[in-house]
């Protein structure tokens, strides 16, 4: 059976359009973490680290979609074009794990600091 080919044009440099993933997805995210700063709807450590997780998120998922393209646009490349995406989509998922377990480890240690607390006075 053959594949259609789809005419994606040039393959794109995959590391280039990371970069360029990473710097559109910190601008993004950190001017509306910037607004939610000024407004007191969340704390300076949150805005950064909400940055950071977005600005890696955008990086991986730019980084999979240029990837993913090129291979659609090879002949016989859409199992390679499968693998990619789906490297991105395991690399964003890592990250909402690691965020979830770091905020987990956060929060039992500021329980631990106000038990601590608590006990002192």
């Amino acid at each position: 059976m053959n594949q259609p080919l789809i005419n994606t044009g040039e393959p794109r440099n995959v590391l280039g359009h990371i970069v360029s993933g990473a710097v559109a997805s910190a601008l993004v995210s950190g001017t509306i973490n910037y607004k939610k700063l000024k407004n007191e709807e969340i704390s300076s450590n949150d805005a950064i680290k909400d940055t950071v997780k977005r600005t890696s998120q955008g990086a991986i998922a730019t980084g999979a979609a240029i990837a993913t393209a090129n291979y659609v646009g090879q002949k016989g490349g859409l199992f390679k074009a499968l693998t990619a995406a789906s490297i991105g989509m395991a690399g964003i998922y890592a990250l909402e794990i690691i965020d979830e377990k770091l905020d987990a480890s956060y929060e039992s240690i500021s329980h631990a600091n106000e038990d601590l607390i608590s006990e002192g006075e």
